[in-house]
Parts: structure tokens; C-alpha cells; sequence
């Protein structure tokens, strides 16, 4: 998958064709609904301030998740290797590759995806019984109310077609001063200390699976550890303080859940959504981790061996196709929390709390979901899986998903990724890694061979993904008989020492 051949059979062909279609018309449509003053942003302000937000959001999202796929892809490389070629490219994974700077960068680049969605759905996102240009009504309700259409948006155009191409032309995408801004800008969200409540999380997480968190880095001075933990409890009090607001304002009726829901059932919504989602989350983790395991370390529950058993039937293609029909699932989530979150005052009435008119429009901003959803339902169920993978496929919840997730992809509605992913590589020039490094295996053979150790992994790290690089597993066997170190790596992944 991700390559220009996954048009070829006739079957996914017809599925890029069709999908192109319904993103084509999602598209239009929600182009109409900020024209016409029908979404979020464009109905407070003025709709070129929507269209402006909508599409610098948008092409960030490529970046930022593309640039995962990249840094996290290069980091066992070499990166001498293409210090001329790619200059740019060797400047973002000389950042990454220090120390733990690429779980910091992963730290900050999880809030930026979660908060970039939610600024395309305010720019884009509905509202409540809007119409456009005499459509029928079951057009309406599918494509509107239901998050359809930025939904497709979203996931082909800001997602999976920069995860195909970032998968394979690593080397190519990153050199560039957009993805070393985007680099700085994950970071500083990092730096910032935001995020740093996901510390705490990541220490209880680590004591439950009775290991030490390993770091490239020496202990922190008696000065680091000061600001280090001074962050790590304004983060716990930023994130306290957004689940105050939220469930004030969601008690009262002052998000822009959709008129008529009662708030004890929006309330159910928003934790069942935060947990749908951080099952997923957790679910790519566990899975990938399992995938470098023999069968019968898989464990002894029922479900276990089932998702198991359905997760790897025939050539394993169901692993990278449940990794599109979760991209999904997810960013629909993701819209409904931010309905669900965004503090919205109807006329006449007093602010949350009574706080100031300044501070109650930028609750409005979806900043506050975006926090919540980042820790709660992201950063920390990935913690937990990458710590106990096992224990996460033995729940039934986890199968249930799975097989939605499977049946999300077969529909192909995300086959459009793959046709903008084909003209977008042929627009830029991108080409395959191999093309300038080698293979792996050919590295080995240089006295060039990768090295794992910049990509900790285990109880206290967020996982580091192979993203739509479904041959990974297969590529890293092959160079462990080449490389040695690349098996001593596998070795502590299979012990649940890494």
C-alpha cells in the first residue's frame, strides 16, 4: 500500500474514483456552507476569516502528520547518510534524534493534531439546521448533520494521502522549512509545558508495569527538575480547570451540542467519545507491538486470539487496513467532541463562571476540548498500550472496534488518499528512500546499518508507529539477520523490556 499500484486493481480503483467524487462534492459543500454563513466561524466573523483558518489548517494537518511518519521512520538511519542531499531533512532529524527529543516532539505534535481538527471543524463544521441550495433532505442529514463531508475532508486531504507518501519518501517530504517550522512549533507546545500533566501519567504508567522509564538523556539537575515539575503541575491545573468550564457549561447548555439533548446524556456522550477514541488510539499501539511476537505470546483470552486471529488472516492486510478505517473513526470522534466542548454563551445569558467577555470567547476557540481530548483520550491510552498490549487485546471493546474499523475501510471512502497521494508525489518528484540511502539491508552491508536506539519504546513512551509502512514488520526481520543490534532491539520488544 502507498504506492501508485494500490490503484491498479480494478476494485480500488473504482473506490478512488468514487471516493473522489463524494470528497469533490464534501468539498464544494462546505465551501457553500461558509459563503453562506452556516458553519461556526463564518457565522461569528466573516466567512474569508473561515476560509482562511480552514486551509491553513488543512495543509498544517498534512504536515503534521506526514512529518510524523518521517521523523519517526528516520530515526534509526544514519543521518549522514543524506546530510548532503537533504539538508533540511538532516537538520529535523538532527533536532529528533537528541536525546528524547522525539518523544517531546510526538508530545507536542498530539496536541497540535487534536487542535488543528478542531480548528477545521469551527471553520467548516455545520451548524444546526443548515441548508444549502434547495438540497434534499437525506443529502443534508448525511453530508451535514452527520459530519460527513468534513469528515472525508479531513481524513483525505489533511490525513492518510501525506501518511502514504510520507511512509515511503521520507528523505523528500521533511526537507523542507515547512516541516522544520512545524518541528520547532511541536516543540515549543512541548517546552511550553501544556502537555506536561501526560508526565504524570507516563510515571503512574510506568510504576504499574514495575519498569524504569529509560532516557537517552543524564538525570536532571536539581534546576531542570524545578521547572520540570513546576510544569508538570500548572498542566495538571490548566487541564482541571478545562474540565471545570466543559461540564459547567455542558450542565447548562452552553456548548454547541445540538439543541434538545439533555446535559446528563451530553455529558455520557462526551466520555464515551473520549473513550471510543482512546481505545483506537491505543488500539494502533497494542496492535503493532503484538505484530513482532510469536502467536503463542499472544496471550490466552478468548478475544485476545480473536482480534488476534482477524488482525492477521491471510497476507496481513487487515492491519494497515484497520489503520484507515481508525483514521476515520477517529476524526469523526473528534468532530463530535468538539461539538460536544465548544463553549458557546447563548444571547442574554451570564458567561461560565462569569468570567470576562475576553476569556469567554476564546473558551470558545475549542482550546479546552483540545486539551482534554490530547491527554485524556489520546496521549494516555497509548501510555497504557504501549505498556500493556496484551492486556489491551483482551478486551471485547477492542474486537468490536476492530471489525468497525474494517468495515469503515472496505467501503473505501478513503480511497481518494490515494489518488491525491499519487498526484501529489508526481507533482513534487518525490522518490522512494531507497532511492538515496539504499535498502536496509544494503546500509547493513556499508557498515551504514540503522540503530534503534533513538526510538525508545515501551512502558513510559507514546509508540512510535511504522504508519502506512505496512512491510515493516517483515523489513525489520529481514535486518535483524543483518544487523545485530536490530536484533537485540527486537529481542527487548519481545520481553517488554524496551
Amino acid at each position: 500500500m502507498g504506492d501508485s499500484s494500490a490503484l491498479s486493481n480494478p476494485l480500488n480503483a473504482f473506490k478512488g474514483f468514487y471516493s473522489m467524487c463524494l470528497l469533490i462534492f464534501s468539498i464544494v459543500c462546505i465551501m457553500g456552507l461558509i459563503a453562506t454563513r452556516q458553519t461556526n466561524l463564518s457565522a461569528d466573523s466573516h466567512p474569508a476569516a473561515a476560509y482562511v483558518l480552514i486551509w491553513v489548517a488543512i495543509l498544517w494537518l498534512t504536515m503534521v502528520e506526514g512529518g510524523q511518519a518521517s521523523l519517526v521512520g528516520l530515526a534509526p538511519v544514519n543521518k549522514e547518510l543524506y546530510r548532503d542531499s537533504h539538508p533540511i531533512s538532516y537538520k529535523c532529524t538532527s533536532i529528533t534524534n537528541k536525546g528524547d527529543n522525539l518523544d517531546r516532539y510526538l508530545l507536542g505534535r498530539q496536541f497540535m493534531v487534536v487542535f488543528v481538527v478542531f480548528s477545521v471543524n469551527v471553520s467548516g463544521g455545520p451548524l444546526g439546521g443548515a441548508t444549502l441550495w434547495g438540497m434534499p433532505d437525506w443529502v443534508i442529514t448525511v453530508f451535514f448533520q452527520t459530519g460527513l463531508a468534513m469528515i472525508l475532508f479531513t481524513c483525505n486531504v489533511g490525513q492518510l494521502n501525506t501518511q502514504v507518501n510520507a511512509s515511503h519518501c521520507m528523505l523528500d517530504y521533511i526537507n523542507t522549512y515547512f516541516a522544520l517550522f512545524t518541528l520547532w512549533v511541536a516543540m515549543a507546545v512541548e517546552f511550553s509545558g501544556l502537555v506536561h500533566s501526560s508526565y504524570l501519567i507516563q510515571m503512574a504508567v510506568a510504576a504499574m508495569a514495575g519498569k524504569k522509564i529509560e532516557s537517552n538523556e543524564d538525570p536532571r539537575t536539581p534546576a531542570q527538575a524545578a521547572f520540570f515539575w513546576i510544569r508538570c503541575l500548572y498542566s495538571l491545573a490548566i487541564l482541571i480547570g478545562c474540565f471545570a468550564v466543559t461540564l459547567q457549561a455542558l450542565f447548562q447548555g452552553k456548548t454547541t451540542m445540538w439543541e434538545g439533548v439533555p446535559a446528563w446524556l451530553a455529558t455520557l456522550i462526551f466520555f464515551f467519545l473520549m473513550s471510543v477514541v482512546g481505545m483506537l488510539e491505543g488500539m494502533q499501539i497494542a496492535f503493532f507491538a503484538v505484530s513482532k511476537i510469536q502467536e503463542s505470546e499472544r496471550g490466552d483470552s478468548r478475544w485476545a486470539k480473536k482480534t488476534c486471529e482477524l488482525l492477521f488472516r491471510g497476507e496481513g492486510h487487515n492491519l494497515p487496513g484497520f489503520m484507515i478505517g481508525r483514521q476515520l473513526c477517529v476524526v469523526s470522534c473528534m468532530f463530535f467532541v468538539a461539538r460536544v466542548t465548544s463553549v458557546s454563551i447563548p444571547e442574554g445569558e451570564d458567561n461560565v463562571f462569569g468570567v470576562s467577555d475576553g476569556l469567554q470567547e476564546f473558551f470558545g476557540f475549542g482550546f479546552l476540548g483540545a486539551l482534554i481530548t490530547t491527554i485524556c483520550a489520546s496521549i494516555s491510552w497509548q501510555l497504557v498500550a504501549s505498556a500493556f498490549p496484551i492486556a489491551f487485546l483482551s478486551s471485547p471493546f477492542t474486537y468490536i472496534l476492530l471489525n468497525l474499523c474494517l468495515l469503515l475501510e472496505a467501503t473505501g471512502l478513503c480511497g481518494a488518499a490515494w489518488v491525491i497521494a499519487a498526484v501529489h508525489r508526481k507533482i513534487m518528484g518525490y522518490q522512494r528512500d531507497e532511492v538515496y540511502i539504499g535498502t536496509a539491508e544494503e546500509r547493513a552491508k556499508g557498515e551504514m546499518g540503522d540503530h534503534s536506539s533513538h526510538v525508545p519504546v515501551g512502558a513510559g513512551h507514546m509508540g512510535k508507529l511504522p504508519a502506512f509502512y505496512d512491510s515493516a514488520p517483515k523489513s525489520l526481520q529481514k535486518l535483524m539477520k543483518k544487523d545485530p543490534s536490530v536484533g537485540e532491539y527486537l529481542a527487548k520488544v519481545e520481553g517488554g523490556e524496551a
